[in-house]
């Protein structure tokens, strides 16, 4: 056994013992130099303004109202020389209109027309505060209308509106005698652009 122990040791011993030899490298190293990318200059970001909002075209009241009173006065049921109250133009469509315009357009081309006397916009501020109303009352209900007109010792009310779409819309027209409410002429047109 110690034979065997021997040789078990000398093996070890020797194999401890022999080296080899360290392994050249065949090829030498290859060296890799950083690349850097060429700097382009990106322009800061730019913030994009939005369009405008498209503006309405203008509408031309008293191109839209001159037919519609050329057939009120040439209607045989209202009386030459009569008073008038002009009640505001009213906005039922579905968008935003410049009914002030309307509302000074329709009394230009009333005053142009020797067909009635209106009522002035003095004597309706007065007579509204009068009645407390306010003066930027519209008078929205045909009633509250006839109730002035008939203050102000009108024989007639003119209650007009602007409805459909606001893009296309249609102005309507009523005449109403002032005493009984009775509608005696009435139209409609197109609002032109």
């Amino acid at each position: 056994m110690k034979r065997y122990l021997s040789v078990a040791l000398a093996a070890l011993v020797l194999t401890g013992c022999i080296t080899q030899p360290p392994v050249q490298p065949t090829t030498p190293p290859v060296t890799i130099e950083p690349v850097t990318p060429p700097v382009t200059e990106t322009p800061p970001p730019v913030d994009t303004v939005p369009p405008p909002p498209k503006m309405q075209q203008p509408t031309d009241w008293a191109a839209s109202v001159e037919p519609l009173v050329a057939q009120m006065v040439n209607s045989n049921d209202v009386t030459n020389g009569s008073i008038l109250l002009l009640d505001s133009v009213k906005n039922n469509t579905n968008g935003a209109l410049q009914t002030a315009k309307a509302t000074s357009a329709l009394h230009q081309v009333l005053s142009s027309n020797k067909k009635f006397v209106l009522i002035s916009p003095q004597q309706l501020a007065v007579a509204k505060q009068t009645l407390g109303l306010s003066e930027e009352d519209s008078l929205g209900s045909r009633s509250k209308a006839i109730g002035l007109a008939r203050y102000v010792g009108a024989q007639y009310v003119l209650y007009s509106d602007v409805s459909g779409d606001v893009k296309s819309p249609t102005i309507k027209m009523q005449l109403m005698q002032a005493q009984t409410g009775e509608i005696i002429w009435s139209g409609n047109g197109p609002v032109n652009r």
